[in-house]
């Protein structure tokens, strides 16, 4: 398995102080939590705007499936 190195930034985040001063307390690198919350809120980011993009088919389809089932639910065994 290759590795691969990952470029890192330096930025200026502002946090509130008592966070700050709990994490430090707690061994936290804010760092790596920013990094971990930035993670997760792009990929609710890119999912919502995936959804939003997608509403019509998504829409389309199921309304194809209440009219006429799932195309394969006579294979079904439960």
């Amino acid at each position: 398995m290759a590795m691969t190195a990952t470029i890192k930034r330096p930025t200026n985040v502002s946090l509130p102080q008592n966070l700050v001063l709990e994490a430090k307390s707690l061994d936290i690198s804010l760092s790596k939590a920013c990094e971990r919350g930035l993670t997760e809120a792009i990929a609710e980011a890119r999912s919502a705007r995936w959804l939003a993009e997608n509403k019509g088919a998504v829409e389309a389809w199921n309304q194809r499936v209440e009219a006429v089932g799932l195309p394969l639910a006579r294979f079904r065994q439960f």
